[in-house]
């Protein structure tokens, strides 16, 4: 009986911690006007188990950041969400990682809006955020299934058998299962108003996302036989690394191609094309965007700029992250600082490592 008592009292306890996240979940996602408000959900754990989302009290309804059906897909596929929030908070710092060197550094503006309403400008940094928001969703949803985190789905039961030369075994990704599962949440907001160029942008680059997720698929194989020969060999399915994905869509982001809507037809529905006959036309998997970006030069809260002021910037290169582009023409300081560092390391046998400590001189330059 005592031992029952206090696992009752554990598990009432978790469920309090739950609830108190969840209610400063509920505080943050504040209604405004961006289309990325599911974002804020990175700030619930994503470590909270099926169970104790299904605790809560008409979860999805409560959480505000959800448009209409996005929190009718949360009901329908509870167990998903964690996918979700886990998908939120690795394509926040995946952005964050790709644009460290640039003016623009996908910094979170404040836990309500998270990037600012850069995300609502039409610009190259939105095109970026939704699509690189719309593969974690994908990206994380797979990658649950296949580790049995989610409920209701699991490994791709399409890849069995023998092929030429090897067989399917092993737990490949159901990346197309992931995919639809993005598609169903990340464009709920966007399907509802997709007569606007805006959001046709937005969907498209939702789906760029999720295409490089499904394109760079990786086949990988393991040999069985004496003496490491390959009798037999198995191969599975698996998902690129997510800094991979991170990294493509960075290279897209460059090359966007600027679009303009156009209707079809007299009475025919909305479409992008390039604003210029000189451009390309662009493929699923590219990125698109309608307004030029602003310089980000200077603080603006609301465009989630957070300025260059004080951001460190490499002296001798020529690209953005050099001093001169970086700091936008206004010059730069140079700091000198000594650190103290593990220097001259050796093994000793058995089973240690032992360091010396030296003073290391960094030179840094920072951004008037």
């Amino acid at each position: 009986m005592l031992y029952s008592s206090k696992r009752k009292d554990l598990l009432t306890f978790n469920m309090a911690a739950v609830q108190l996240w969840i209610t400063y979940a509920i505080l943050l996602c504040t209604p405004t006007v961006q289309s990325l408000k599911w974002l804020s959900l990175a700030s619930i754990p994503s470590s909270l188990s099926e169970s104790q989302m299904e605790g809560i009290e008409d979860l999805c309804s409560r959480l505000t950041g959800l448009e209409r059906r996005q929190k009718k897909v949360c009901r329908q596929h509870i167990s998903m969400m964690s996918g979700v929030m886990n998908g939120a908070n690795m394509s926040i710092i995946e952005c964050q990682n790709q644009f460290k060197d640039r003016r623009w550094n996908c910094s979170m503006v404040d836990e309500h809006t998270i990037f600012g309403d850069i995300v609502n400008k039409g610009t190259r940094e939105a095109a970026y955020i939704h699509a690189i928001t719309a593969a974690g969703v994908s990206f994380a949803v797979t990658k649950g299934c296949s580790r049995g985190e989610l409920s209701g789905c699991g490994c791709d039961v399409s890849k069995v058998g023998e092929m030429n030369g090897f067989t399917w075994a092993g737990c490949s990704d159901n990346a197309l299962y992931g995919t639809a599962f993005s598609k169903k949440f990340t464009d709920a907001r966007e399907r509802v108003k997709n007569t606007n160029g805006r959001s046709l942008m937005n969907l498209h680059n939702n789906q760029a996302g999720r295409e490089v997720v499904l394109k760079n698929m990786k086949t990988e194989c393991k040999c069985h036989g004496v003496s490491g020969s390959c009798e037999v060999k198995t191969c599975w399915r698996s998902l690129p690394s997510f800094k991979q994905v991170g990294q493509i869509l960075k290279q897209s982001f460059d090359g966007a191609t600027e679009v303009k809507s156009k209707k079809k037809s007299q009475v025919g529905r909305m479409q992008l094309i390039p604003s210029s006959r000189k451009l390309k036309p662009f493929e699923v998997d590219d990125l698109v965007y309608l307004k030029d970006s602003p310089d980000f030069c200077e603080k603006n809260s609301t465009l989630g700029s957070l300025g260059t002021h004080g951001r460190e910037c490499n002296k001798t290169s020529k690209n953005i992250d050099g001093c001169d582009l970086m700091c936008c023409g206004r010059g730069y300081r140079t700091i000198i600082e000594h650190v103290t560092d593990r220097c001259n390391c050796k093994f000793y046998w058995c089973c240690f490592v032992k360091c010396e400590e030296c003073i290391k001189r960094v030179v840094r330059n920072i951004c008037l």
